[in-house]
């Protein structure tokens, strides 16, 4: 027994792990604010540089074309501006990725819409590698880790529209049950996680998104756009997508050995969202110690003095005035710069205790946002502050969501035309099955 015991334990404890982690697609709320934030980064600053999009990346760039092509034949990156130097070009490429991070931020077709998400960022940031700092590279790895994960399981408008459609099957299985009062329904702030990804009930958007995106690989690909890797890599993806279909379309129709198939195609995906969502964790972990280790080796960050230099330089202090009166308290600066130290070192390792975790991960949102103001990076920050948002309790978020809906419900209903909707009308077999209940 002494021996078998904690075999024993140890096998029920590998076995559920298995089952959750094959099961189901853990953590949709943070997936789902990770997917808002980077959404809302990439969008604020594509229009806040739309004035200067020319000189950023488009043809009146001082990193010319020739410059960008002469790098990318080196280094093999992915960047469709390379297909031609046109001005046209640049404009429908960065109108493109506009609308694409509306799409993400929306969660609207997700699958499609990340894709295009993932092709701007790279297209816009390959194409002018100096033009970025650190935000920029933490959004240049998050647009390739949304492809891989389900992030619009809620608070997206592909949850709403699953929703819908699972309320529609439920109404025309048994009316009564659907159309009764009684029946618990949830909030939009409420709402638990959806099979938002469900492609029978995507609609004709994402089929014609797909079959776009097939047509623009295949043209791409004859003419030679794409390097062997990045072929493969975006063929394997469209490819993957269209089994995805396939199955889902087949499954609402087939047997239980076309339902299987969808099962096992299930647990892959949920198997790849999780294995990637480690992945961003990680990531962020590794961010945070790496400069927290390399601040630690810096001769300003020892004596306590290294946040005073930014706070006196003109690119960096957007309101001057209460930069100059920071940086003249030696106490705040001396704070400033060893409190900094101190939660990027200790970040990783709070993570073994939930509440040490979120009290520091307070003041990690709390020091972006600091950064925002008073160093002038917003970008930067909400980039940052998006990556933390993986390790927000899901408490909290639920929280959040919740009283989220319901500021905005009140909102609405200050607007001209936004009471309360009409109800519904229920159907006749709800009113022959049961008796009328008022709204």
């Amino acid at each position: 027994m002494g021996i078998d015991g904690p075999r024993a334990r140890i096998e029920r404890c590998v076995s559920r792990g298995l089952t959750r982690i094959t099961a189901q697609a853990l953590g949709p709320y943070q997936t789902a604010i990770v997917r808002i934030g980077f959404g809302a980064a990439w969008l604020f600053f594509l229009l806040r540089e739309w004035p200067h999009r020319q000189e950023l990346y488009g043809p009146d760039s001082p990193w010319t074309w020739g410059l960008a092509r002469q790098l990318i034949e080196d280094n093999d990156a992915f960047t469709v501006l390379m297909w031609s130097s046109s001005n046209s070009w640049f404009q429908l490429v960065y109108l493109v990725a506009v609308a694409a991070s509306v799409a993400v931020l929306l969660g609207w077709h997700t699958r499609a819409a990340t894709v295009l998400f993932m092709v701007g960022v790279l297209s816009l940031q390959n194409r002018s590698v100096f033009m970025g700092d650190g935000g920029d590279n933490v959004i240049h790895l998050m647009a390739m880790y949304l492809v891989f994960i389900r992030c619009a399981q809620v608070w997206s408008l592909d949850a709403r529209r699953a929703k819908r459609a699972r309320e529609r099957r439920e109404a025309a299985a048994d009316p009564q049950e659907a159309t009764g009062e009684g029946r618990e329904a949830l909030t939009e702030g409420d709402e638990a996680p959806v099979r938002a990804d469900v492609d029978a009930v995507a609609g004709a958007g994402g089929v014609v998104l797909w079959t776009v995106f097939g047509a623009v690989l295949l043209g791409s690909t004859v003419a030679g756009g794409f390097s062997t890797g990045w072929a493969v890599f975006y063929w394997a993806l469209w490819a993957a997508h269209g089994l995805w279909w396939a199955v889902n379309r087949a499954a609402a129709r087939g047997g239980a050995t076309v339902r299987e198939m969808r099962d096992v195609c299930d647990i892959l995906a949920n198997l790849a969202h999780n294995a990637v969502l480690l992945v961003i964790m990680i990531e962020v972990c590794l961010v945070y110690s790496t400069a927290g280790w390399f601040k630690i080796q810096g001769t300003r960050w020892q004596d306590g003095t290294a946040v005073y230099y930014p706070m006196n330089l003109d690119y960096f202090t957007p309101w001057p005035e209460l930069s100059h009166l920071l940086a003249g308290n030696g106490v705040m600066v001396f704070l400033a710069t060893y409190g900094t130290v101190a939660l990027q070192v200790a970040f990783p390792f709070t993570l073994l205790n939930r509440r040490a975790k979120n009290v520091l991960l307070t003041f990690m949102i709390l020091e972006h946002l600091s950064i925002a103001v008073l160093l002038g990076l917003p970008f930067f920050s909400l980039a940052m502050i998006a990556a933390d948002a993986v390790f927000l309790p899901t408490a909290f978020l639920v929280w959040f969501g919740r009283h989220s809906a319901a500021l905005g419900g009140r909102v609405r209903g200050l607007l001209p035309g936004g009471g309360p909707r009409a109800p519904r009308p229920v159907p006749e077999a709800a009113d022959e099955a049961a008796p009328k209940v008022s709204a």
